[in-house]
């Protein structure tokens, strides 16, 4: 759980056997109840949309803002969603039920979708003729629900299917209850990607997985120290924005693992003299930043 900004809140650990749409209301609670908050906003994606997780948060009074599977809706709100026929950057609101389910257009998005689908048949194609597909494959995952049986053996493309699909090229949806403008949760949703960038970063750079241990106290305890250690890189990151410096963390991060300190201690009187070694530009426009 982050902040708008990214600033890293709170989190938890399920079983890898739990499943994910079960994960967000049990935080949420426990980070609500721990520093005794009155109202927040729910932002999350589609990956937690669910109707027992949407039952619960409206009878808990919270405001939530979601990533909607508009493909996935009833006929009547399908037709509805393909009849507002939105223009680049426009949005308009459709009633569902007690909830607001805001529909957004976007060129720049019709075409990497467009770009995408296009990808996927061709992948598709080339593995038809290699003979690769069965049966086995005519399922929804991915860009397979554009397979289908011709006759009792021969997989083909469903080109009525893949042509239909281009109609919701750019369309995307936001189911909400909150109060908020349309314009301000449009804003808010926009800002998911930071928890995006948290889990590439706890990821990659600060290596929070592979996990080598099989006791549960020591994953905690590993899972612990990276959070930590995500909330000082962040920490890192607001205090380079504040000083304006062109440097990211990542880029400090690397300079600072070149940079030594030496240190000489007199056999005779045992003082001790500590050094730091700065080779490069780099490294005194660091110690500049940070005064070290």
């Amino acid at each position: 759980m982050v902040s708008k900004n990214g600033y890293p809140l709170a989190y938890d650990i399920f079983e890898g056997n739990k499943f994910e749409g079960h994960t967000m209301l049990p935080i949420v609670d426990s980070f609500k109840t721990k520093y005794n908050l009155k109202q927040l906003v729910i932002v999350a994606d589609s990956g937690l949309l669910s109707s027992q997780n949407i039952d619960e948060l409206q009878a808990k009074k919270y405001e939530f803002i979601l990533g909607a599977r508009i493909k996935n809706e009833s006929r009547v709100i399908k037709e509805e969603i393909l009849s507002l026929r939105l223009k680049d950057k426009e949005s308009q609101i459709i009633k569902k039920d007690n909830l607001k389910l805001i529909i957004t257009y976007s060129d720049d998005r019709a075409k990497k979708d467009k770009y995408n689908r296009e990808k996927g048949l061709k992948k598709l194609e080339k593995q038809i003729k290699t003979g690769k597909l069965t049966k086995s494959s005519i399922n929804n995952r991915g860009y397979n629900k554009y397979l289908k049986l011709e006759g009792e053996l021969r997989v083909v493309i469903d080109k009525d299917k893949f042509n239909q699909d281009s109609k919701w090229d750019g369309l995307k949806g936001y189911l909400t209850n909150s109060r908020l403008t349309k314009d301000e949760i449009l804003e808010n949703y926009s800002h998911l990607w930071q928890i995006e960038k948290a889990f590439r970063i706890a990821k990659t750079d600060l290596k929070i997985r592979p996990i080598f241990h099989r006791k549960q106290k020591r994953i905690e305890a590993h899972i612990c120290l990276t959070f930590v250690a995500y909330k000082i890189y962040k920490e890192l990151d607001r205090q380079l924005k504040c000083m304006k410096s062109d440097f990211s963390p990542e880029k400090v991060i690397e300079i600072l693992q070149s940079i030594y300190q030496i240190e000489i201690i007199n056999p005779i009187n045992n003082q001790s003299i500590k050094q730091t070694i700065l080779l490069t530009d780099e490294h005194r426009k660091l110690q500049k930043l940070f005064n070290f």
